[in-house]
C-alpha cells in the first residue's frame, strides 16, 4: 500500500486552500520576534501596503537581530568589550603552550580551565 502525504498552503486570513504557485509565504518581525504568514497574493499586497509607510520611515536593523536595551547596533558592535576575566588570556596561552586546542574567542572550556588550575 502506497501513502501520499499532500502539504496544503492555506491562506492565515481567511482560510482558504491556496493552488500550487498561488500565495506566498511573507516573514516579517516586529519587537525582536519573526513571523511567519501564509497569504493569497491580494493578502501579501495589503500587508505590503500596510506596512509601506512604517517601513519607508524606518531604518534597516538588519535580519530580525535585537539590539538590546535600545542601544544602536552600531555602536554596540563598535567597540570592544573587555574580558570579564582578565585572567583569560593566560589561560588561553597556557592551553596553546600545552597541546590544547582553544579558540581566539568565546568561552573556555570547563576541562581547560580545570586542568589550568591544577597546573597553577
Amino acid at each position: 500500500m502506497a501513502r501520499r502525504i499532500v502539504h496544503q498552503l492555506v491562506d492565515d486570513i481567511d482560510g482558504t486552500v491556496l493552488e500550487v504557485g498561488e500565495g506566498e509565504t511573507v516573514h516579517f518581525s516586529l519587537n525582536g520576534t519573526s513571523y511567519e504568514i501564509d497569504l493569497n497574493s491580494a493578502h501579501a499586497e495589503e500587508l505590503r501596503q500596510a506596512l509601506e509607510p512604517y517601513i519607508t520611515a524606518g531604518r534597516r536593523a538588519g535580519s530580525g537581530a535585537s539590539t538590546g536595551g535600545g542601544r544602536s547596533s552600531s555602536s554596540a558592535s563598535s567597540r570592544k568589550r573587555p574580558s570579564r576575566n582578565p585572567e583569560v588570556a593566560a589561560i588561553r596561552a597556557w592551553a596553546k603552550e600545552n597541546g590544547y586546542t582553544l579558540s581566539e574567542r568565546g568561552r573556555v572550556p570547563a576541562p581547560i580551565l580545570d586542568a589550568y588550575r591544577a597546573a597553577h
